[in-house]
C-alpha cells in the first residue's frame, strides 16, 4: 500500500466585487432563498489579472440549520481581454450572532465565520486553459457591499 499524496495549494488570485442590494424570493422548502447581485471588481494574483464583469449573481439559500448555500455564476475579463466563466459553490456559516451582524449590512472580521467555495472555471482554449484542467479552493469575505475572494488551484 503507498503512502497518501498530500495536496498543495498554489495562490492563483484576490477578486473583490461590488454587491447590490439582496433580492429576496422567500421561504421555500429548502430553506429562505434570495439574490445577491454581483457587480464589477479587479482580480489580482501572481497567475491570472483582470476585472470581474458585472451582471453575476449568487443564488443563496439559507437552510434552518442556518448554513448559506452559496451558488454564484459570474465572469472575469483578463488584462489581455479573455473572458472566463466561473461558477463558485460553498457554504458559508458561523455562530448566530455573527451570522446576524453579516445579515444587518455590518463589517465582520472574516476569521469570526466560515465562508469556503469551489470556484470551476470555463476558459477558452490558450492561455488560460489551465483553468480547466484543475481543481481549486477559495476563502471569502462578505462585506456590506462588497466581497473579498482569495483563490488557490490544489495542487
Amino acid at each position: 500500500m503507498s503512502e497518501p499524496i498530500m495536496p498543495g495549494l498554489e495562490f492563483v488570485y484576490e477578486a473583490g466585487g461590488a454587491l447590490g442590494e439582496p433580492i429576496a424570493i422567500g421561504d421555500t422548502p429548502d430553506g429562505a432563498r434570495r439574490i445577491i447581485p454581483i457587480f464589477s471588481g479587479p482580480v489580482e494574483g501572481p497567475h491570472i489579472r483582470g476585472t470581474l464583469i458585472g451582471q453575476g449573481a449568487d443564488w443563496q439559500v439559507t437552510r434552518a440549520d442556518g448554513v448559506t448555500v452559496a451558488d454564484a455564476t459570474y465572469a472575469m475579463q483578463t488584462d489581455d481581454g479573455v473572458v472566463i466563466q466561473i461558477r463558485n459553490r460553498g457554504l458559508r456559516h458561523g455562530p448566530p450572532e455573527v451570522m446576524q451582524r453579516l445579515g444587518r449590512g455590518e463589517d465582520v472580521d472574516p476569521a469570526d465565520y466560515y465562508f469556503r467555495t469551489i470556484p470551476e472555471f470555463i476558459a477558452p482554449a490558450g492561455k488560460y486553459d489551465w483553468l480547466n484542467r484543475s481543481v481549486f479552493v477559495c476563502a471569502g469575505a462578505r462585506y456590506a457591499l462588497s466581497i473579498k475572494l482569495w483563490v488557490w488551484r490544489v495542487t
